[in-house]
């Protein structure tokens, strides 16, 4: 029982190391909302705490080069889905800003970008490695299809449960694993997905009580968001741990010396 409850220990700490960039973007959406800053619109105090952070995390060490690089993908790509959101009516950010782009404040970005530092610090803190990892014809369209539905749901039929079903014949085989100290542990990794996702849900919620950002329904008076959102966020992790996966195998694939080919079938792709 004492070796589980330091494994669990050491996982957890593990686990909030690598919540490092979400945890400071929600603290300071608490501190602004208690303490506003004279004359600095709220969201535009969150850019700057979010470059802050990025620069600090950058320069100890504590986020690398290339973690960055993914972040700021996931940045422009988030970008564009709240620009999309926004103007089809989903949520608002009813705050006004500086640095608002067709109603959309610059710092919600980082909200993405907060998914993809979480993914890449776990994936480098805990050695994680994916076990029959599909081939890169079967995830990238996949992953595709799920971040165009977020837009085209709007005007045409919603996909979001049959790329559900998809997703799980596609990933029926994958596992990942990761390591606690000198213990490898291993999961499906659509189990994984679940988890994260829900985690993601619960931070939404947080999100919204502090003013965040506001759907239709939270006009009035904030309450819960709606659980639909779960396959949401489910789906949005997905398509997260796809590209971040997929830059991964890309880089090994780069860094490897040239020599004869190698068989894919059941390997992992390492950090």
């Amino acid at each position: 029982m004492s070796r589980f409850i330091r494994q669990l220990w050491h996982f957890g700490v593990e686990q909030a190391l690598s919540c490092l960039f979400p945890v400071i973007i929600f603290a300071a959406l608490l501190l602004f909302q208690l303490v506003p800053i004279p004359y600095v619109p709220r969201y535009d105090a969150m850019l700057i705490v979010c470059i802050a952070a990025q620069w600090i995390m950058l320069r100890t060490k504590l986020e690398t080069w290339d973690e960055l690089k993914v972040i700021c993908v996931f940045h422009l790509i988030g970008l564009a889905l709240e620009i999309y959101k926004v103007q089809m009516g989903s949520w608002t950010y009813p705050q006004d800003a500086y640095t608002k782009i067709a109603g959309v404040p610059l710092y919600s970005g980082f909200m993405y970008a907060s998914v993809a530092s979480y993914l890449c610090q776990a994936w480098r803190r805990l050695d994680v490695e994916l076990r029959r990892w599909p081939r890169s014809y079967f995830t990238i369209p996949l992953g595709a299809a799920i971040y165009l539905n977020f837009m085209t749901h709007h005007f045409w039929w919603d996909l979001r449960w049959v790329l559900t079903v998809l997703l799980f014949i596609v990933f029926l085989r994958t596992v990942v694993t990761f390591r606690v100290k000198d213990a490898r542990y291993g999961m499906p990794l659509t189990l994984s997905y679940l988890l994260i996702g829900f985690f993601i849900y619960v931070a939404e919620n947080i999100g919204t009580f502090l003013g965040a950002w506001r759907y239709p329904n939270q006009e009035a008076s904030w309450n819960l968001v709606s659980l639909g959102k779960l396959s949401s966020w489910f789906l949005l992790v997905i398509v997260s741990f796809i590209i971040v996966a997929q830059l991964k195998h890309v880089k090994k694939g780069l860094e490897e010396p040239a020599g004869p080919a190698k068989g894919t079938t059941g390997a992992a792709i390492e950090k």
